[in-house]
């Protein structure tokens, strides 16, 4: 009877000991979870990027086809596209071959072979060709002019803004855009302009892709330079422009 005592006071000191470890790891978890709880998160990278962008190149892009197409992450279909590109300037520029003659040309001699070849094939018992039915897609479409509408409504929006006076510095960086691109534009024709803006994307991107800390880094360095002088034409010419009677108003 004693020992049958024993082993039960054995079995209750067991199974109090057992619940008292696991309330001890029940502790100790969620002390160690409260601890990582209160650890500061990760700092972001704020890294000076160009552009002041937070996405990714391709993200840019829009991550789509065309980020692929300018990548280069499908290298045929985009070696195919500058190819053919190049093909149009040389024939274009450098052949001067007319454009008008050119589309003519091709659609007569498109038309003739499926002409011909309809009406072959009922003499050497074969089916005719199978022309595909090209219509161009609604939805699509109106997608593209939605976006174009918003950014032209966008572009006006911004320079109403400069023409209203209400930034300096967005002012000169437009003026400045705008006599580089008048500039370039004289020294080109528009299908050449085209087709360096076509080479540009398909090379310029991709080497910020492989360079891109190093562009970066100079960019940010370049920035620091171009506010620093600002400042500096800040302080000397536009403070000491006088300013008009609505300006005074609204600053009262």
């Amino acid at each position: 009877m004693a020992d049958h005592i024993k082993e039960e006071e054995k079995k209750e000191g067991s199974l109090v000991q057992k619940i008292a470890e696991k309330f001890q790891r029940d502790d100790s978890s969620s002390s160690s979870s409260d601890s990582e709880s209160e650890k500061p998160a990760a700092p972001k990278d704020k890294r000076y990027r160009l552009f002041g962008r937070e996405k990714p190149v391709h993200k840019v892009f829009g991550g789509g086809k065309p980020a692929d197409l300018f990548l280069w992450r499908d290298k045929k279909l985009s070696a195919a596209v500058l190819a053919g590109a190049t093909a149009i300037w040389v024939l274009f520029e450098v052949i001067e071959y007319p454009l008008l003659t050119l589309v003519c040309h091709s659609l007569i001699l498109v038309l003739a072979l499926l002409f011909l070849w309809s009406n072959a094939t009922t003499f050497i018992n074969k089916s005719p060709p199978r022309i595909p039915k090209v219509e161009i897609p609604e939805e699509p479409t109106r997608r593209f002019a939605s976006d174009l509408r918003v950014e032209i409504n966008r572009a006006f929006a911004v320079l109403r803004d400069i023409a209203m006076g209400r930034d300096l510095k967005k002012f000169l960086l437009v003026i400045a855009g705008l006599w580089v691109a008048s500039y370039v534009g004289s020294c080109f024709d528009f299908l050449t302009l085209l087709y360096i803006i076509l080479v540009l994307l398909f090379t310029v991107p991709l080497l910020y892709e492989k360079y891109e800390h190093q562009v970066d880094s100079f960019a940010e360095k370049a920035n620091a330079e171009f506010k620093k002088q600002y400042a500096v034409f800040d302080a000397k010419v536009v403070s000491r422009i006088p300013r008009g009677p609505l300006k005074d108003k609204k600053a009262a």
